[in-house]
């Protein structure tokens, strides 16, 4: 086996596992009640306006 080869996968994998952590870490400290303003990487996570497809019908449109 190559050990180089074997290196880079297993650094791969540390990296994956500690983006896993870092995200659960902030999950864990979103926890509880907050005051003030959301930090800067969950207000980027959120979606404005209405979900897709559910725009307002007009009243023609939805009696027949």
């Amino acid at each position: 086996m190559d050990i180089n080869r074997m290196l880079e996968e297993l650094r791969a994998e540390r990296a994956q596992v500690e983006e896993a952590i870092i995200v659960l870490e902030r999950l864990a400290a979103g926890r509880g009640r907050r005051r003030g303003r959301p930090p800067a990487w969950m207000s980027q996570l959120k979606r404005r306006g209405r979900p897709p497809g559910t725009k307002n019908k007009r009243e023609s449109e939805s009696e027949g």
